[in-house]
């Protein structure tokens, strides 16, 4: 065996324990930090190349959303003594400022700096991870006022969100087109939200979106999952297919049989071997963006469907799957070596080029979200 291959499986059996130390000791100290911004309030929405704070950028709600779920996952992994007081301060910032500020039901989606409404648009995709936020923070103590917020937005969603045609419209005003996007966030959310409850309401509702999934967004005879659809869910030729969501869609779905025993095991196979067909061949990451012809279309990489990727072998190998645990570690070494190794500590590249030059010069807070989902499920499945 060569050298380099040698060091490539040592490298790769050992990733875990260097990302969970990773995560502990630079990414949540950075991201709390100066991440927060301790005068204004509020997380920051990137940093700049040199860690500083970018404190003039708009604040997102799902930004928000996200790192309050960072740090309540990390309160309930015992990886951050002070994460549940982070959450919690963010989540006071995000009701405060976010919820309702102009007097019309649901969340802004965004914020100026100084914490007033941006842009006021009730977007799906946002709305999905402020319950995900309020998911993760009421599995740390069942806050019945917590458990209060989950049920006015769903009730809220509902009533103003809900599509005729299934699922989700994006937002409101209303546009188009529809993505599987929105819907694949609140499969997610449902499964969490069942999790940190235990009310078959919301198994019921992760129930619904895979339905949607089994009837308009996957094709059966492509093995694919479309990024854009008309209204009704009719495909919008040519049909775009992002290979990280391909491979998000197989963590979610072991996420649904776990928590209601219906075999996907068919499509989790058929998703994952699709993702691999849009594979860079010279570092083997995932590319942005395919179409359903198997051609690559925009052959950049992002952090974020290496962490998916990682998650979907995860996902395998908790059910079993021979080398989905070899394959996992491997993707997770890629995005150490490639990803994670920032010059500040704590901090990533978040997209490449073919030839592997940085695209984005900041820091985006964004993506703590997916490297920290991807390493605590490998610490619980693979350790």
């Amino acid at each position: 065996m060569a050298d380099g291959q040698s060091e490539a499986i040592a490298d790769a059996a050992d990733v875990i324990a260097r990302l969970k130390g990773r995560v502990i000791e630079h990414c949540l100290p950075l991201w709390s930090g100066e991440g927060w911004d301790a005068a204004a309030g509020g997380f920051v929405d990137r940093l700049a190349a040199d860690g500083r704070a970018d404190r003039q950028a708009p604040r997102r709600v799902m930004v928000q959303a996200r790192q309050i779920y960072c740090f309540a996952k990390a309160a309930q992994m015992g990886w951050c003594a002070d994460g549940r007081a982070i959450a919690l301060k963010g989540l006071d910032y995000l009701l405060a400022k976010a919820k309702a500020p102009d007097g019309r039901p649901g969340f802004v989606f965004s914020l100026t700096p100084e914490g007033t409404v941006q842009d006021g648009r009730r977007d799906t995709y946002a709305h999905a991870f402020v319950l995900l936020a309020f998911a993760t923070v009421y599995e740390l103590d069942r806050d019945a006022q917590i458990r209060a917020e989950i049920d006015a937005l769903l009730a809220f969603m509902d009533a103003e969100l809900r599509s005729p045609h299934g699922g989700f419209v994006e937002g409101r005003p209303l546009s188009l087109p529809r993505r599987q996007d929105p819907q694949m966030h609140l499969f997610e959310v449902m499964i969490a939200l069942f999790d940190a409850t235990h009310d078959l309401a919301f198994q019921q509702r992760a129930g619904d979106f895979y339905g949607l999934f089994l009837a308009n967004l996957y094709d059966k005879q492509t093995r694919l999952l479309g990024e854009y659809f008309e209204d009704d869910w009719s495909k919008i030729p040519p049909v775009l297919v992002a290979p990280g969501h391909l491979a998000e869609w197989v963590w979610l779905l072991r996420g649904f049989e776990r928590i209601t025993g219906c075999p996907t095991g068919q499509r989790r196979s058929e998703l994952l071997q699709s993702a691999l067909r849009y594979r860079d061949g010279a570092t083997g990451c995932l590319v942005d963006l395919g179409d359903a012809d198997g051609n690559i279309r925009r052959d950049t990489r992002r952090l974020w469907p290496q962490t998916e990727l990682a998650k979907a072998f995860i996902a395998q190998a908790e059910t079993g799957e021979a080398g989905a645990a070899e394959e996992a570690r491997a993707a997770l070494a890629r995005l150490e070596r490639h990803y994670l190794s920032h010059p500040v500590a704590g901090g990533w590249y978040d997209q490449f080029d073919r030839d592997g030059a940085s695209l984005v010069a900041t820091i985006p807070a964004s993506s703590f979200y997916h490297v920290i989902c991807a390493v605590t499920e490998a610490v619980q499945v693979l350790s």
